[in-house]
């Protein structure tokens, strides 16, 4: 017996949606607070996943969000500021002085799975 299936799942988007702005970049990242380890994981619905170890009490894992990227980059805290989402998962985060495609090779030069969105 053979199983036929009309609808296939959509195959999930593995690419960031990171956008230009001035002076900048705009990154979407969807945290998971209180983690074994602070690690980025992975793309989710074209943001970039981020496990903290740091509980979502008082804004620590906000400011702890911008410590562990800024580190990943190398760059200074004060150029990555929270955009969006205080107190949501899902955050809007501006990276100055990092054009979108650098901070695509940024992030891909220690993430292999990061890949630029395809082109039309």
């Amino acid at each position: 017996m053979s199983v036929v299936i009309d609808n296939p799942p959509t195959p999930v988007t593995t690419s960031l949606a990171i956008r230009d702005s001035s002076n900048g970049c705009t990154l979407p990242v969807r945290v998971h607070p209180g983690a074994r380890r602070n690690a980025i994981t992975g793309v989710h619905d074209g943001a970039l996943k981020v496990s903290l170890t740091t509980p979502p009490t008082d804004g620590r894992a906000n400011q702890a969000l911008i410590a562990f990227l800024a580190g990943e980059l190398h760059i200074p805290r004060a150029r990555v500021t929270l955009l969006t989402g205080a107190t949501s998962r899902t955050k809007s985060l501006r990276i100055a002085g990092l054009t979108a495609a650098q901070l695509r090779a940024a992030l891909s030069d220690n993430r292999a799975t990061l890949a630029p969105p395809a082109t039309e």
